[in-house]
């Protein structure tokens, strides 16, 4: 392939139908493609003068995504990176960001989500040099029930278990979380779970409410 001249989103995935719908779904939006079936064949045909941002599978034939994440971080190639999984648990992800990861996404991820946090990325990052997911997100300004409230849903709480747990409401919960995104300046809870101490030694699977969920249109 060229090298396109505009930020390009490439996709590596071994599916070939979630290639199919990446491509169908970028193109239909304007953005230019590039799908690979693979993390060697993507690894082959690196070029330097590339940029844009990768969406990853993280279990494939061969080398994994998470490998060809490690491989471009140790050869310094910062392309923002989002992972797609059917098997993400809280501790993955929060070291998946922690090594750079911008977002982690369920499979199946709605295209709406999946569309905006690629057009979002090549929005920020193909403007200034990438930061790494934990960066901005200030914490000393939440209450002790806030960091409760984070500690338990990023351990997989729903927000009706949360306010079962602490004796609150679920409304009460809700407005907690708006506010809390609102003090950070998160985009979600998984960028708040990557700059807790202690966040990737909790329990639990990671909820889809904020990245994933069933569409009409899904990878």
């Amino acid at each position: 392939m060229n090298a396109a001249p505009e930020p390009t989103v490439f996709v590596v995935d071994d599916d070939a139908g979630v290639r199919r719908s990446m491509r169908m779904l970028m193109e239909a939006a304007g953005h230019p493609v590039a799908c690979f079936d693979s993390a060697e064949a993507f690894l082959h045909a690196w070029r330097p003068d590339w940029h844009g941002c990768l969406v990853l599978d993280v279990r494939m034939n061969g080398m994994s995504g998470s490998a060809l994440h490690e491989i471009l971080t140790a050869r310094g190639i910062p392309l923002p990176v989002i992972y797609l999984t059917a098997y993400a648990d809280v501790p993955w992800t929060v070291q998946a960001m922690r090594r750079g990861a911008v977002d982690v996404l369920v499979k199946p991820a709605q295209g709406h989500v999946l569309l905006a946090e690629v057009e979002r990325i090549l929005a920020d990052h193909c403007k200034s040099p990438p930061s790494t997911a934990s960066d901005g997100i200030a914490l000393d300004g939440l209450t002790p029930r806030q960091t409760e409230i984070i500690r338990l849903a990023v351990g997989g709480a729903s927000n009706k278990e949360i306010a079962r747990r602490l004796g609150i409401s679920h409304r009460t919960v809700e407005y907690h979380r708006t506010q809390i995104l609102n003090k950070t300046g998160a985009a979600s809870f998984l960028q708040i779970a990557a700059s807790l101490p202690g966040a990737a030694e909790t329990s639990g699977k990671a909820s889809a409410g904020e990245s994933a969920g069933p569409s009409d249109w899904s990878v």
